[in-house]
């Protein structure tokens, strides 16, 4: 299996997280709420990030807990395939995330801008 491959898989699971399914349904319903209000948007390192501001504090520890989840995730990919945790990530934004963008949301650009899709 290549390394982009085995990224869909792990990727999907990294919205969803690994941290209990009332806890990630929480949390991914804050982000989702904050992504509409174009508070939080995708970061080009495969990490939510704030567009605007920092959030709540509500907001914060929803996204906290989905970016600890991912780098859980991105650290066992990369593990796996012999890669960087960081690349793993980025590999992760560019294959997936991307893909998953709704029309309003944010995201980074490879430079680091925010762009609203």
């Amino acid at each position: 299996m290549t390394f982009q491959n085995y990224l869909i898989p792990v990727a999907v699971v990294a919205g969803t997280l690994v941290a209990g399914p009332a806890l990630a349904a929480t949390a991914k319903a804050t982000v989702d709420t904050a992504k509409a209000a174009g508070v939080v948007g995708e970061k080009n390192d495969g990490f939510l990030g704030f567009v605007r501001g920092t959030g709540d504090a509500e907001v914060q520890a929803a996204v906290a807990e989905i970016n600890a989840g991912r780098a859980q995730l991105y650290r066992g990919a990369a593990a796996k395939n012999g890669v960087t945790s960081e690349a793993a990530g980025a590999a992760t934004y560019q294959t997936v995330v991307q893909l998953k963008l709704r029309p309003g949301d944010y995201y980074q650009t490879p430079d680091g801008v925010w762009v609203q899709k």
